[in-house]
């Protein structure tokens, strides 16, 4: 009788998860970043450094507060609350994006671009935000013997949640009733709808008490200091934190495959949802072959197996573009493995080396020492602008592939 109950609290739990993720890739897939943010702001302005500098607030924001985040939280046994405050937030980002871009993208563009640092600004720190009380919540919901089901289930249901989204974008970008900015515009708002509807599931999450050390609470400046010793204290903590950073020489270039098939084939707006259903079919495909590795291999050989395919996509990219736009193609499809690999793979091993007491903190941690993951698409800019594509691709395929070759079958982590 306890197992089945047992059994029945998981399935709904479950189906919590994955509600909020079909609708979370649905919405994601409406500012893709490989694809649609890309594009957006290569129409907006032709700049490289001003578009790496916009991706690297997209993913370097929530870093950089994370330790910030972590400290606030650790206190608060319940993380609800804050979850659902950054998702709204975030929606609110999404708006307003759309506002911006429908009504000024066309007659004052750089009045666009210089609204877009504020608004993905806040659309990265609330996601980072609500990412920390996220991981916190499913890290007390269920088991590490659940979470690798949890995290396939709903990687699984993503990838179709994506696919979806990919058609949708196509439709946009291929209808001859919405021109720009209406059909970027649109995206937004679809984006902003489908954030606010993913919510709705996490009102019906039982939170338990986070487990809580009974202690008071210390200033900031105390806690940074006690990070150097959370690193001399947990020496695997510590490589996957230098790994981490080794491998984010794949940011590096992962927005730029977009805009160097836009200045490469000259290519209208109908590739973007093409190239992106690419990208969902290869995260949906390969979610059988990460689910084998991981099941047969451990999460270890998964993340081991993300570097590898990281040192060969900006080479790929180069001898694919002399085959014209539609077999460029195949790069988006391999960046949909390294997207379903990496979910699959790294963050419940993360879960398995930060303590349960600690996790919050932990995550902190982990987020405010990726410092190369903020800085990458900055450098990919001034690379790309001052040096050009192949001397950028050619220089992060080389990087990655030594990664690789350090890290060794017990090293932990993967491509981004």
């Amino acid at each position: 009788m306890a197992n089945t109950q047992e059994k029945n609290i998981f399935y709904k739990r479950l189906l919590i998860f994955i509600w909020h993720g079909f609708f979370l890739a649905l919405t994601m897939s409406m500012l893709d970043f490989n694809t649609v943010f890309p594009a957006l702001i290569s129409e907006l302005i032709d700049s490289k450094i001003i578009f790496g500098l916009l991706y690297s607030i997209m993913l370097g924001v929530p870093l950089i507060f994370n330790l910030i985040f972590s400290h606030y939280l650790q206190y608060y046994q319940y993380k609800k609350k804050f979850l659902l405050t950054g998702i709204y937030l975030r929606s609110l980002a999404y708006l307003g994006m759309t506002i911006f871009t429908y009504f000024f993208a066309r007659e004052n563009p750089l009045l666009v671009i210089i609204s877009l640092f504020f608004w993905i600004s806040l659309f990265s720190l609330s996601g980072g935000f609500a990412g920390l009380a996220f991981t916190d919540i499913i890290g007390k919901l269920f088991t590490r013997e659940q979470r690798g089901r949890v995290y396939a289930y709903k990687q699984f249901t993503s990838s179709f949640a994506a696919f979806l989204g990919g058609f949708i974008i196509s439709r946009i970008f291929t209808t001859n009733r919405l021109d720009f900015p209406a059909n970027y515009s649109l995206a937004l708002f679809i984006g902003f709808a489908g954030l606010f509807v993913a919510s709705l599931a996490f009102w019906l999450i039982k939170e338990p008490p986070s487990k809580l050390e009974k202690k008071e609470r210390e200033p900031l400046k105390t806690f940074i200091k006690n990070i150097p010793v959370i690193l001399k204290r947990d020496s695997r903590f510590t490589r996957f934190i230098v790994v981490e950073n080794m491998t984010s020489f794949s940011l590096m270039v992962l927005p730029f495959f977009m805009v160097f098939a836009r200045d490469t084939f000259n290519i209208d707006e109908t590739y973007i949802g093409r190239y992106l259903l690419f990208q969902v079919a290869g995260t949906i495909l390969s979610n059988l072959f990460w689910g084998y590795i991981s099941g047969n291999r451990g999460s270890k050989m998964v993340v081991r197996t993300c570097i590898f395919l990281g040192s060969l996509i900006p080479v790929s990219a180069i001898i694919l573009s002399y085959f014209g736009p539609d077999i460029y193609a195949v790069v988006f499809f391999l960046i949909g493995f390294i997207i379903s690999g990496r979910r699959i793979g790294f963050d419940p091993y993360f879960l398995e080396i930060a303590p349960e007491e600690e996790r919050t903190i932990y995550l902190g941690v982990r987020g405010t020492l990726s410092v190369l993951v903020v800085l990458m698409p900055v450098v990919g800019g001034f690379f790309v602008e001052l040096l050009g594509y192949y001397f950028t691709f050619i220089t992060v395929s080389v990087v990655m592939l030594s990664a690789f070759l350090l890290v060794g079958r017990g090293e932990e982590t993967c491509g981004n």
